[in-house]
């Protein structure tokens, strides 16, 4: 089915294949169906299964961008209007089970099922939805498809405001289809701990604006807080023995790595944000520790409370709001064979340089700079090497020191070249700087640097219709 699915979109009409801007009106109503579904498998099988369909509120995607006009995701979900042979919504995403199936157990066979769901604007009649994957070499092919009628009586159009949801208007600066639209979840927060919400809630936001490129372009969010109570205070920590009942279900130690917080009640998650229209969910949880988790299109987590909390909030968001890869190589991950030798990634801001003579970031590069850059990584490798070494803590403190001046004093801090070492990978991977936000915590410096900056801009200006 899934070979004949493949082969009859390779034979659509031009007009379905390359549609840029469908006539929402014509199409659309102005609300949300969200489409949920179960998503099943292993490294080398996946599933998926339909839960149940809902219309909810407004719409707050722009209406003249129904098409994504980037190729981002590991999957991406398509739209055809039946009766026009048209595509007519598309947008890239990634998904908790993508993750998983890059590590040890899924690798070794054993099956996991998550909740999942797509948000599209609700089509005015029936369409087929296409759920599309990429290949180790990026290329599509589809992986499920269902044929839906917007006015099946199947479909839940249910209120999902619970009695006790706050909705905290924090910034409100026009309609949400010109606009991003941010909601921050409360997650871990117990029924008397609203103003405390509201006090983090204040402290994130202010940030958020602090930092270019939202600084400057403050005017084109909306952000709404939810509170949402939990039965108890803070998240699991499963490597320590606590568990708790909170409302997201969220959990350190995701794929076995204890610094890494996700929320895998996906349902949980749609509810509460059904609460207020949004381009992106944000989940703030009530511990303080490090930790959080950002995956494309789905969900920001962070903690808030911990040394590295402003860089965590910021880093994350990065992946989940425009696909930004980690810039890092040395800490530890928990996936396998995560990239395919020849292949150029689809993140903005790393690159296999393949093509050392157009760089994918070549109109931002430094003027006379190398590519790809020598940058001292030698250096740095023996000062990283030496950290498992050490035992003693003034001993690993001048250490940890001798690494940050080693950033803080290069020639090419400020430089934007292409540098070895990205993404998980020391060999064969680079980025454009030496230090942003979606590599290093930096105290003195909160900057995503303009390579990032510019997808951040891009993926804005794709829900804003600027």
């Amino acid at each position: 089915m899934r070979k004949l699915l493949f082969i009859a979109l390779c034979f659509l009409p031009v007009s379905m294949q390359a549609q840029s801007n469908a006539d929402f009106d014509r199409y659309f109503e102005d609300q949300t169906l969200r489409i949920d579904y179960y998503h099943t498998g292993d490294a080398k099988s996946e599933i998926f299964s339909m839960d149940r369909i809902y219309k909810q509120g407004t719409w707050a995607g722009n209406p003249g961008n129904c098409i994504q006009p980037f190729e981002m995701g590991l999957y991406k979900v398509n739209v055809f209007d039946i009766a026009t042979n048209r595509l007519i919504f598309s947008k890239g995403y990634n998904s908790i089970f993508a993750e998983y199936q890059t590590i040890e157990p899924a690798i070794r066979g054993i099956k996991r099922t998550y909740h999942e769901s797509v948000l599209i604007p609700c089509p005015q009649k029936p369409f087929i939805l296409i759920i599309e994957k990429r290949d180790r070499y990026n290329l599509l092919s589809p992986v499920f498809t269902k044929t839906i009628d917007p006015a099946d009586y199947h479909i839940i159009t249910e209120k999902f405001s619970l009695r006790h949801d706050v909705v905290i208007p924090v910034i409100q600066n026009g309609n949400p289809h010109q606009k991003v639209d941010l909601v921050i979840l409360a997650e871990g927060y117990q029924a008397d701990e609203l103003d405390k919400f509201k006090s983090d809630l204040k402290y994130y936001t202010d940030l958020f604006f602090k930092v270019e490129p939202y600084k400057s372009r403050a005017k084109q969010f909306n952000i709404s807080g939810i509170f949402s109570a939990s039965e108890e205070s803070g998240t699991d920590e499963p490597r320590q023995g606590i568990y708790r009942n909170t409302r997201l279900g969220s959990s350190f130690n995701a794929f076995d790595l204890d610094r890494y917080c996700l929320a895998e009640d996906n349902k949980s998650i749609r509810d509460v944000a059904a609460n207020a229209p949004y381009d992106a969910i944000l989940i703030m949880v009530n511990r303080d520790r490090y930790g959080g988790g950002g995956i494309y299109n789905w969900q920001t987590v962070f903690n808030t409370g911990s040394p590295w909390r402003d860089y965590v909030f910021l880093h994350e968001f990065g992946h989940a709001f425009a696909g930004l890869a980690d810039e890092y190589f040395s800490s530890p991950v928990a996936y396998v064979d995560f990239y395919t030798t020849g292949v150029e990634p689809l993140e903005p801001n790393i690159t296999a340089l393949i093509d050392t003579a157009h760089v994918k970031w070549e109109q931002y590069l430094s003027p006379g700079i190398k590519v790809p850059t020598e940058w001292g990584k030698a250096t740095y490798d023996s000062l990283m090497n030496r950290i498992p070494t050490i035992q003693e803590e003034s001993e690993r403190t001048r250490l940890n020191k001798q690494i940050d001046d080693f950033f803080r004093n290069h020639p090419l801090r400020d430089k934007v070249g292409v540098f070895e070492g990205a993404n998980y990978m020391s060999k064969g991977m680079y980025r454009p700087t030496l230090m942003s936000l979606m590599h290093k915590f930096e105290e003195d410096r909160l900057s995503y640097d303009i390579v990032n900056e510019r997808a951040i801009i891009e993926t804005m200006n794709y829900y804003t219709g600027d």
